[in-house]
């Protein structure tokens, strides 16, 4: 395993900052950014370890939809119970694919796995007892979303389940500043410094357009899932089930 980097990369002030984008220096300090700036993040991925044993079913397949380094599919592989299963790992990020690979390979399961670089919105979903969207949906076009949410339900087998993490607004003003507030607070007591806040916001403005959880629950609700709720929230960052 590569040891981990500190993440610097809004350390210095910045005359330009460009869109943010999984390239080959934030993979190098992946793990750190998530840990620092993720409120629950450990918690999300050992819950879809134990999801992945509650609902995956033999001879089914297994989607990590944006698995960046693995972790939801390493977490899913140590804990799948039924047989005959295989976990699909697709990124957009070719650094992303090649160290996830790496991840994969160095902690062996019963369950194979097949990381592929790739386009989400292109993926075929099929036989599914369990897809994930880990902090992805939120960086995909918003006139696609619903696009996805259908073609993921269609894809799912009747009581299959789908694990969507986002980083959420609020309709209320007030309450989505709230939010936002005990978020930086978060990454300040994380050893982040306001300069590295402010610049990382900008370069995420283009390319990360969270919703509000109404949106996403009438989403569930048109791509014709049966059941739906959030079971975690930290701040501004929920993760949610539907089950078709």
């Amino acid at each position: 395993m590569t040891p981990t980097k500190a993440d610097l990369i809004y350390s210095s002030p910045q005359s330009k900052i460009k869109d943010f984008s999984f390239d080959a220096q934030v993979v190098e300090v992946f793990p750190d950014m998530i840990k620092r700036s993720v409120p629950g993040y450990s918690t999300i991925i050992e819950t879809i370890g134990r999801l992945s044993k509650s609902y995956v079913v033999d001879n089914s397949n297994v989607y990590d939809l944006g698995c960046s380094l693995g972790a939801a599919t390493l977490a899913m592989r140590q804990n799948i119970a039924a047989s005959d299963c295989k976990i699909i790992g697709i990124d957009n990020s070719s650094a992303m694919v090649e160290r996830c690979q790496r991840h994969i390979n160095a902690f062996k399961g019963a369950t194979p796995c097949s990381i592929i670089q790739g386009d989400i919105l292109e993926t075929d979903i099929d036989n599914a007892s369990m897809v994930v969207l880990n902090f992805t949906l939120q960086f995909i076009d918003k006139d696609k979303r619903q696009h996805l949410l259908n073609k993921i339900a269609k894809g799912l087998n009747k009581g299959g389940i789908l694990v969507l993490s986002e980083k959420i607004t609020h309709q209320d003003e007030q309450c989505h500043q709230l939010l936002t507030d005990l978020h930086h607070d978060f990454k300040r007591a994380n050893g982040y410094s306001d300069l590295e806040i402010a610049q990382k916001r900008t370069a995420l403005e283009q390319v990360m357009k969270p919703d509000s959880l109404e949106t996403h629950f009438n989403r569930f609700k048109q791509a014709g899932f049966s059941h739906a709720s959030t079971w975690f929230q930290c701040f501004n960052f929920v993760s949610m089930v539907a089950i078709k």
